[in-house]
């Protein structure tokens, strides 16, 4: 069975498998949600994902390795995080 997501960079077997059980199959399905929304989705699951799922989203979204990515970027993602968090419990 091809799986999609195995073809994407940063992915492997556990996120692929973590993203599946989330509801997530493919990199149209990650590109719809963006990388926190997935992320989210996926520690809704009960997953101990720690941040760097969330940077290896984001760089599978923009096909370069998550250690890549500018700290400017990261930093906005985990304050788009701690937004939707804040939202969440509200």
């Amino acid at each position: 069975m091809h799986d999609e997501l195995l073809t994407l960079r940063n992915l492997g077997k556990t996120s692929a498998q973590w993203l599946h059980a989330s509801g997530i199959h493919t990199a149209d399905d990650l590109r719809r949600l963006g990388a926190v929304n997935a992320y989210q989705a996926v520690k809704s699951r009960g997953f101990s994902a720690s941040r760097v799922l969330l940077y290896a989203i984001e760089g599978a979204l923009r096909d370069v390795s998550w250690k890549e990515l500018p700290d400017t970027l990261k930093t906005e993602l985990n304050q788009h995080l701690a937004r939707s968090d804040y939202r969440d419990k509200s």
